[in-house]
């Protein structure tokens, strides 16, 4: 993929104290860890990491887009989550200790907060706050694989959409928005199926009402998933 690291700076306390997962950490942890952690800028299409390389560092988006995805030897690619501000990845290969399950790329130029493997730990081992929301996070993403899992095993194509709109979707002003960027080659790689399937759904859900398609959302506007 095309792309680079641009550039890798130190950082101050006061961006580690708007990082939600960091604020956690009292001022003088804070201060500790903007010893030790580094700013680092991406451009648009960097490869940030890739599975089967061994583990250094967590993770922290401070701008930017993020995907994260699996891929064969053929180009096949199914993408795994996208992520954005605030939201960090990396973790689990530092708990246990094993290589990276899969690779991350910039979907635009991207700013990230790296902090060192021994570091991590420690703030996890020293804040129990801190300590719950990382497991909280990681509990939040085995729920989301589960569903994956289910919905591939149990739902058609338009039961995929549908599902993969709510889940990415959030409460604006009394509607349900769906404020992330997703092409249809995106949701299609996320949910397995092809591009001209999902098309025809979201052409359906458009057309019915269910969902309203705008430049840089998509509104929600009926239940598009049955009710038990």
């Amino acid at each position: 993929m095309a792309g680079s690291m641009s550039g890798t700076s130190r950082v101050c306390t006061a961006l580690l104290r708007n990082v939600p997962l960091l604020s956690l950490l009292s001022e003088d942890e804070l201060a500790l860890l903007a010893r030790v952690v580094s700013r680092k800028s991406y451009t648009r299409g960097s490869l940030i990491l890739t599975a089967g390389e061994l583990t250094d560092s967590l993770y922290i988006l401070i701008r930017g887009r993020i995907k994260v995805f699996m891929s064969d030897l053929d180009g096949k690619e199914v993408i795994l989550s996208i992520l954005g501000p605030n939201e960090f990845f990396g973790e689990m290969a530092l708990i246990d200790d094993s290589p990276r399950s899969a690779n991350v790329v910039a979907l635009e130029p991207c700013e990230l907060v790296c902090i060192p493997k021994p570091d991590f730990k420690r703030c996890l081992a020293d804040n129990f706050d801190m300590a719950m929301t990382v497991m909280r996070r990681l509990v939040k993403r085995l729920r989301e694989a589960d569903n994956q899992i289910g919905s591939l095993a149990l739902m058609d194509v338009f039961g995929r959409v549908a599902r993969l709109l709510l889940e990415t979707s959030e409460d604006i002003e009394g509607e349900r928005v769906v404020t992330t960027k997703l092409s249809k080659q995106d949701i299609a790689r996320m949910i397995g199926a092809s591009r001209e399937m999902v098309s025809r759904v979201m052409k359906h859900l458009q057309e019915a009402g269910y969902i309203d398609v705008r430049a840089d959302r998509i509104v929600i506007r009926d239940s598009i998933l049955p009710s038990d």
